[in-house]
């Protein structure tokens, strides 16, 4: 079956900053269906979706997945692995599914190449290529990970200055009156208290969050599993 349906997706940091805006994919795909004398029965634009929400739960996936359950189409294609899929397991089981039902997955970009799953090769290669894009993503987590980690361990800044700190420039300074604060929480904790009861005797009393807004169960709860404020520490 020479029908396909097209897939292109851009989050609002890409769009301005990388060059990969809706209309160059779009003109990509439609080029590459041309020339390889494929019909498009539809263009799916997905924009400011993260593409690390797995795909059947993003609104231009549950369509794509929708138009392809109805046979109609024997191709999908788009630009890259990542407009599809962020995630190696969501990758392979939608693949193979697509296999099974003899759907061939185009991707027109990879590296001035373009892969198709209609071949043996191309499905060694989507395997490949989504387990290295899986480590990748996995890499980048752990090494900012370890360096939120050192930067609370150094008492250097990172992101919004929490609770019980001032900064200082790119130092954490200690205020005073909320580590009290984050004492008696520990303590209110420590006797049982539940994360609702804490936040609504704070607001009682008129203690105010960081931000100056009221305080929730779970402000308590990130305030007490944040490392930061552990024994020795505060």
């Amino acid at each position: 079956m020479r029908k396909a349906v097209c897939y292109i997706r851009v989050s609002t940091l890409e769009q301005s900053t990388q060059g990969v805006s809706l209309e160059a994919q779009e003109e990509r795909l439609l080029a590459y269906c041309a020339m390889a004398k494929i019909e498009v029965v539809a263009m799916i634009r997905e924009e400011g979706v993260s593409g690390a929400k797995p795909l059947g739960i993003r609104p231009g996936g549950i369509e794509l997945l929708a138009l392809v359950a109805t046979k109609k189409v024997g191709h999908i294609v788009a630009l890259k692995l990542d407009r599809l899929f962020r995630d190696a397991a969501d990758a392979l089981h939608q693949s193979r599914a697509w296999d099974k039902a003899e759907i061939a997955l185009h991707l027109v970009d990879m590296g001035g190449q373009s892969l198709n799953t209609a071949s043996a090769m191309g499905r060694f290669f989507l395997n490949m290529m989504a387990g290295v894009a899986e480590l990748e993503r996995n890499l980048i987590a752990e090494r900012t990970g370890m360096a939120l980690a050192y930067k609370k361990a150094h008492r250097e800044a990172y992101a919004p200055t929490p609770y019980g700190f001032d900064r200082a420039g790119n130092s954490l300074i200690p205020n005073e009156r909320e580590m009290c604060i984050v004492v008696l929480i520990r303590t209110w904790r420590g006797e049982g208290w539940s994360l609702r009861k804490i936040a609504q005797e704070l607001n009682e009393q008129g203690t105010p969050t960081k931000n100056g807004c009221r305080w929730h169960p779970g402000t308590i709860k990130y305030l007490l599993e944040n490392n930061l404020y552990d024994a020795g520490r505060i």
